[in-house]
């Protein structure tokens, strides 16, 4: 079946990047390390640069592309309970809803990182650390949906969506298929 170019290299080094750096500090590094502080602020270099991305880049990449509207959730939302397909390119409503947060927590982790180590003069370093351990524990169970849902949606469209971030490669749309 023929393919056509989606993930443009900018978002799935992104993707790649951030996932590094959040399994990297997560599981691997000790809290206050100068690794676990150097992949924060690697994570922290490439929101920006996903952020200003979302205004410049590729349509996929394009915030007004994806962003989860309520017309868009509740037409996604529909399409789940009465089980059809729900097969447009790049995220879907709720995909979209699901990264907007993994980015947020993982922008609240450097912004809580930077306060433990930087001003924990005003602050103290129980309240940042307190937050810091809730976003990494919440952005943890976020993953585990999002890696499931792309597991379970791969299955039911019937395409392997964890090799189209790798390839940047999609199924072009069906055009029976709702979306």
């Amino acid at each position: 079946m023929a393919s056509l170019s989606l993930w443009d290299p900018v978002v799935r080094l992104f993707h790649g990047s951030l996932a590094s750096a959040f399994v990297a500090n997560y599981a691997l590094t000790e809290p206050g390390e100068a690794w676990h502080r150097g992949f924060g602020y690697y994570a922290l270099g490439w929101l920006l640069i996903r952020s200003a991305w979302g205004f410049i880049g590729t349509p996929a990449a394009r915030w007004a592309d994806f962003w989860p509207t309520r017309a868009r959730l509740s037409a996604h939302f529909r399409a789940l309970r009465a089980g059809q397909p729900y097969h447009r390119l790049g995220h879907s409503p709720i995909g979209a809803l699901v990264m907007i947060a993994m980015m947020l927590l993982m922008f609240g982790l450097g912004v809580t990182g930077f306060l433990m180590e930087e001003v924990e003069y005003f602050w103290g370093e129980d309240l940042p650390l307190m937050l810091h351990e809730g976003m990494a524990n919440a952005l943890f169970g976020l993953v585990c949906l999002h890696l499931a849902a792309a597991l379970f949606e791969s299955y039911r469209l019937r395409e392997n969506l964890p090799l189209s971030m790798i390839t940047g490669l999609r199924r072009p749309l069906d055009e029976k298929t709702p979306h």
